[in-house]
């Protein structure tokens, strides 16, 4: 209940001060309390790499066979990756899952990628390059998981 004991100048203006208040954010519990709200929106920095057959990445690569191999010898593969996040990356290449574990102590991994940055969508080829040693022994089969790092 508005109760006015002022002047008619005075009535007008408070009438006036409190319809205001109640167009622009009401009048709650005999206070007054104003309220906005605002748009909001961002992006979340996201980090992803994609590894593929071919260069229009429409052949994701999900395994390598390396065939038979041979002490001293090499094998290569040429793979295409894809920045699939939103922000720049740099590569790094890792293996694990070595089976048997000592095939690491006779192969290794590597790669032609010269560490220039991938922006978001870039697609590059690089060659992975598996390398066998001289004195491999006991080892008749293997398998292992390469890793493939985006960080940015």
């Amino acid at each position: 209940m508005l109760r006015i004991t002022f002047s008619s100048y005075v009535k007008t203006v408070t009438v006036f001060v409190l319809a205001a208040a109640s167009i622009v954010g009401g009048i709650v519990g005999g206070q007054m309390m104003g309220m906005t709200q605002l748009g909001s929106s961002g992006l979340v920095k996201t980090i992803g790499v994609g590894v593929y057959w071919d260069s229009s990445c429409s052949q994701a690569v999900y395994s390598i066979d390396w065939g038979m191999v041979e002490p001293g010898s090499q094998k290569n593969t040429s793979v295409y990756i894809r920045n699939e996040g939103n922000t720049n990356i740099t590569l790094s290449l890792a293996t694990e899952n070595w089976n048997p574990e000592n095939a690491s102590n006779y192969m290794t991994l590597t790669w032609d990628y010269d560490n220039r940055t991938l922006a978001p969508n870039q697609v590059i080829q690089v060659t992975l390059i598996l390398s066998i040693q001289d004195d491999i022994e006991g080892i008749e089969s293997f398998s292992f998981t390469i890793v493939i790092i985006g960080t940015g």
